[in-house]
């Protein structure tokens, strides 16, 4: 498993931990990121990671982010698949995607840490039959319009989320 950058920011600091005994590397913001006041942002680390197979790389906001900053994790933890490295949508490009509960607009500075990654082991049924190959990068699994209707209720329209439910069963429009 290792860290590396994305072409789009040959500049940024691979992630590192902290101390011998820390889990998680900490990432930091790759650009001036702005999180409008009770809006989801995604912060970009310009990171990618090619990880293991048989594991994941789990994402976190840093412990002191949601009291110092007002930022929380939008879908409480991130998952970032061992699929997810070099995709054809964004070469894998991590980012965290955040939910600022302030009423006011939110600048992390680049290079400011904003999350720790952990990778993580995991088992598969004895029976689990998966075959599907990634086809996307960040959000191909359309969760971004749900998550939107939780944070952001009036900004959902009845015709976006019958559209989101129909493609999540495939049913054409």
């Amino acid at each position: 498993m290792k860290f590396e950058r994305i072409a789009a920011y040959p500049d940024v600091n691979l992630p590192k931990r902290a101390t011998k005994g820390a889990a998680g590397y900490d990432f930091e913001c790759a650009i001036d990121t702005t999180c409008p006041a009770h809006k989801i942002t995604l912060i970009p680390t310009g990171i990618k990671a090619q990880i293991d197979s048989g594991y994941y790389l789990q994402l976190a906001v840093r412990s002191s982010t949601p009291k110092k900053k007002g930022l929380i994790l939008a879908n409480g933890i991130g998952i970032v698949d061992e699929d997810y490295y070099n995709n054809p949508d964004n070469e894998g490009h991590i980012m965290f995607q955040v939910y600022n509960i302030t009423d006011n607009d939110v600048t992390i500075s680049a290079g400011e840490r904003i999350g720790q990654g952990t990778f993580i082991k995991y088992m598969m049924t004895d029976d689990d039959v998966a075959e599907g190959l990634r086809t996307g990068g960040f959000g191909s699994t359309d969760m971004n319009v749900l998550l939107d209707a939780i944070f952001n209720p009036d900004s959902l329209k009845d015709a976006d989320f019958i559209q989101y439910m129909n493609n999540r069963e495939g049913i054409a429009p």
